[in-house]
């Protein structure tokens, strides 16, 4: 049989079942709603019949999320490879974030640097992690992010900080602030009321503070009796997603209570969960790195697997508006751009570029730094 007219054959079967579905459950509620509301008790309906009929239709909603999800949804559609702006003089990228207009900050393992990339690849802007003045010691960032006044940040687990560049100080260069010592720092990440996330490794806790003008921090609070934790995102609403390296990934409210474990609400079975990061959806993407995937776990459905083949050592991901998944793998040194929206279900943020006069400090890539030497 032609392939076409049998995937046109199936659409039909797919859409007609779902469309029976429709006629038949609105056709059965015009008519036991009326009858329900009019008479004492069930008729000759028995109780049993109706946990069977809530169970079934549990199991069909399921199913029919499914099939929404895995038609929303692409697998392995790698778009481009983006080469480690630092080279292969220190080790692989390994952490990564994405701005609201596509912008990636990207780091390496022991290189002291974040630069600021295009969604193309294309180097916008490079910060040496290096302490101001003559003969200022460098430092390794191990995580970026950035705050929601537009600054970097990153975790620095060698000297156990939190860095923030301040382009203020400056007109021409900026400085890093250290703003926080922190046991073990390992991921970064800021909430959504701008509060920096900090996830402590060896503490087993992930720390959550604000930031005045000042750089003083304000209201930190920490959340204990974590088995490793290594990358941390915010959720909507609220809240945050941390994966831990012993092997599971934990939702938290904005209260800092337990909301649930990934393993646990989709009996999935991780081997070393790596990066995470939330889409404006809401759901939860996750790279394995001793399983080599990335899976998205929605709000309603079953896990997705967005990368199935491709990977080496999947470590930092971050996801765009527009649909793109943005993967950090460390052995082969580069970013891996996977397409996983089939239509982006929401509309992309645009960025208008800013009008700064030449010595002025503006924004690029949704972050604030220094305009490049002429």
């Amino acid at each position: 049989m032609d392939y076409t007219l049998e995937t046109s054959q199936l659409k039909q079967k797919l859409l007609k079942t779902v469309y029976s579905l429709q006629l038949k459950s609105f056709s059965t509620l015009q008519s036991a709603s009326p009858l329900l509301h009019n008479q004492r008790g069930m008729g000759m309906v028995t109780q049993q019949q109706v946990h069977q009929l809530t169970d079934k239709a549990k199991s069909l909603c399921g199913d029919l999320d499914n099939i929404k999800n895995l038609l929303h949804y692409c697998q392995d559609a790698l778009v481009r490879q983006i080469p480690n702006p630092t080279g292969s003089r220190y080790g692989g990228v390994s952490g990564i974030h994405c701005s609201l207009d596509g912008s990636i900050y990207v780091i390496a393992e022991s290189a002291p640097w974040v630069h600021v990339l295009s969604s193309t690849g294309h180097t916008l802007h490079s910060l040496p992690c290096q302490q101001t003045g003559k003969g200022g010691s460098i430092f390794l960032p191990e995580d970026v992010t950035v705050t929601r006044m537009g600054m970097v940040a990153v975790a620095d687990v060698v000297n156990e900080a939190i860095w923030v560049f301040n382009p203020h100080t400056s007109p021409s260069k900026g400085e890093w602030v250290k703003i926080r010592k922190v046991g073990s720092p390992r991921g970064i990440g800021v909430d959504s009321t701008g509060k920096i996330l900090v996830a402590d490794y060896a503490q087993g806790q992930v720390h959550s503070f604000a930031l005045d003008h000042a750089f003083r921090t304000l209201n930190a609070h920490s959340v204990p009796s974590l088995q490793g934790p290594r990358y941390v995102s915010p959720v909507p609403g609220g809240g945050f997603v941390v994966s831990e390296e012993c092997g599971d990934v934990k939702v938290f409210m904005s209260s800092r209570k337990l909301l649930c474990s990934l393993s646990s609400k989709y009996g999935h079975q991780f081997g070393n969960p790596a990066g995470v990061c939330v889409d404006r959806d809401g759901s939860i993407l996750v790279a394995d790195e001793q399983r080599r995937t990335v899976h998205l776990f929605p709000e309603h459905g079953a896990p997705v697997c967005l990368v199935s083949a491709g990977l080496r050592r999947p470590a930092g991901v971050a996801c765009s508006s527009s649909g793109h998944l943005f993967v950090a793998d460390t052995v082969e040194n580069c970013v891996k751009v996977f397409k996983y929206c089939v239509r982006p279900p929401y509309r992309s943020t645009s960025v208008g570029a800013s009008c700064a006069e030449p010595n002025q400090t503006h924004r690029r890539g949704g972050a604030v730094v220094p305009p490049q030497p002429r």
